[in-house]
């Protein structure tokens, strides 16, 4: 960060730390990667370390007071702190190393801004806490969810904590889903920005508490901005009690999907 963005508000920061991120994992993609096992199959990459330094760089320099909790490198500062800032620097490494562009960089601050950003769009989604926001070239969209494209995307990844009372790969022999909508699988939390921006109808996992996950978190706080029905799958509020995410464009989609998951 330059001297002339340390006077960035919240927002800018994580917008500057979101395309940051974007960066160093647009540079490494084709490369070999170096991975870094984490047990059950899951892995990260030398580009989820080098995106998670660079966005860490970012936010040192503009709020060096400001605890961090990242992916890859955990806890820095403390666990309480006001002001903490999640981080996950590249959601999606599965596509990544697999050759396939579909991952999201996501910044959020604690209750507050929060930035996703696209590095082979270049469009970073960002919120102030109240609106939401495309910036595509230096130029801002208001973004505005709709159902109108009925393509909801299921994340299928394991583990099943609500199993087997529901999992969300269980909607895709639902009668109804099939009727009404057609599934869609990313694989990464951009997805979600794609419902805030009206290019998905809906978001369904069946995950455990995501409301300060870093993985959900700026997204979450991006649709709730732009409007989107957030709830858990048993359509509560999502929090510590709760579990799983239900994003839906608007109220009556939302609806459909609680109908189909309570049945």
């Amino acid at each position: 960060m330059t001297n002339s963005q340390a006077g960035l508000d919240d927002a800018e920061v994580a917008i500057a730390a979101a395309l940051a991120g974007a960066d160093a994992v647009r540079a490494r993609y084709g490369r070999r990667l170096t991975r870094i096992d984490k047990g059950a199959g899951d892995f990260a990459t030398d580009a989820d370390v080098a995106a998670e330094e660079a966005i860490l760089g970012v936010i040192r320099a503009a709020r060096p007071e400001d605890a961090v909790h990242g992916e890859e490198g955990g806890q820095r500062g403390a666990a309480d702190a006001v002001r903490q800032w999640w981080v996950d620097p590249l959601c999606g490494t599965l596509n990544y190393a697999a050759g396939t562009m579909v991952v999201a960089v996501n910044v959020a601050l604690r209750n507050g801004p929060a930035a996703v950003a696209d590095p082979f769009s270049g469009e970073v989604f960002h919120t102030d806490g109240e609106t939401a926001w495309a910036r595509r070239d230096g130029n801002d969209t208001h973004l505005t969810p709709t159902a109108a494209t009925h393509l909801v995307d299921v994340n299928l990844d394991p583990p099943f904590p609500g199993a087997p009372g529901f999992r969300a790969v269980d909607l895709l022999a639902h009668a109804g889903f099939v009727e009404r909508f057609r599934p869609r699988v990313v694989s990464s939390t951009l997805a979600l920005t794609w419902v805030a921006a009206g290019r998905r109808a809906a978001y369904v996992t069946d995950g455990g508490d995501l409301a300060e996950s870093v993985h959900f978190a700026a997204g979450i706080a991006l649709c709730r901005a732009a409007g989107c029905v957030v709830t858990g799958v048993d359509g509560a509020p999502i929090g510590p009690t709760g579990r799983g995410l239900v994003v839906a464009a608007d109220a009556a989609t939302h609806g459909l999907l609680m109908s189909m998951i309570r049945g």
